[in-house]
């Protein structure tokens, strides 16, 4: 961990803080190319800005919750059209920046908690719960759809969505809890799987919202992004399932 900073960070410079954080990344693995390359730097320059003006994690995990349930309230309100698409695109951009953006904020300044854990997970589960409800809602009120059958793929893309961040998550809990031995350094991040993972990464999930200026085009890239996290879900569910079983064969005695 490391040590935390005296005062409110207002001693440190901008560039210091930024210097720190460069030095202090968490391993890329398992990172699709747009948190690597996009919404890691762009947290990293949030949280410097934040360290600078003496903000704590807890402040930066409300902020983004703030940017992210606008622009999910929008979807629900707002009729479909450019410059509402170009909105809840900046609001969810900047959500998910300022997302990336306490944990780094957390680690600069020390203060990394279960609670701070927490609030971050829980965020996120009720933004992503939330985003595809709010589509339901825009798509029942103000989408000129072929078919009532169109109203389940919202809730089809939540499950496939909300399973994946909670299997993750999850998976990646138990692993650690029966780690018996430090861990192994971590190989080198895989760009072809960093690439691999791009359908599933939550930004390219933002992105498509700049399409609501055109309704129809929407509604295809939603149901296509939907079945790409339906296959994945399934794939990741089959990996998760049995590398948690090698787990438990590994760690019981023979008799």
């Amino acid at each position: 961990m490391m040590p935390r900073m005296a005062g409110t960070g207002g001693t440190e410079t901008y560039g210091a803080a930024l210097a720190r954080l460069r030095a202090a990344q968490k391993s890329a693995k398992g990172v699709s190319l747009y948190s690597r390359w996009v919404n890691r730097p762009a947290g990293r320059l949030l949280a410097a800005a934040a360290h600078r003006a003496g903000l704590h994690p807890h402040h930066v995990t409300g902020l983004s919750a703030l940017c992210s349930f606008a622009a999910v309230a929008a979807v629900a309100l707002a009729r479909p059209s450019w410059p509402l698409a170009l909105a809840v695109w900046a609001g969810l951009f900047i959500g998910f920046a300022l997302d990336a953006a306490d944990g780094q904020l957390a680690r600069l300044r020390g203060e990394s908690s279960p609670a701070g854990e927490w609030l971050d997970h829980a965020v996120d589960c009720a933004k992503i719960t939330a985003l595809h409800a709010a589509v339901l809602v825009s798509f029942h009120r103000f989408f000129d759809l072929p078919g009532e059958g169109w109203l389940l793929v919202p809730l089809l893309f939540q499950l496939a969505a909300v399973l994946i961040f909670f299997g993750g998550l999850l998976t990646d809990k138990l692993k650690r809890a029966q780690e018996t031995s430090a861990p192994a350094p971590a190989p080198p991040p895989s760009r072809l799987r960093a690439l691999a993972l791009l359908p599933v990464d939550y930004g390219v999930l933002c992105a498509l919202f700049l399409l609501l200026g055109a309704p129809g085009a929407f509604r295809i890239g939603y149901a296509a992004l939907c079945a790409v996290y339906v296959v994945f879900c399934a794939a990741f569910s089959v990996k998760w399932f049995r590398e948690l079983s090698a787990l438990n064969a590994s760690s019981t005695p023979l008799s």
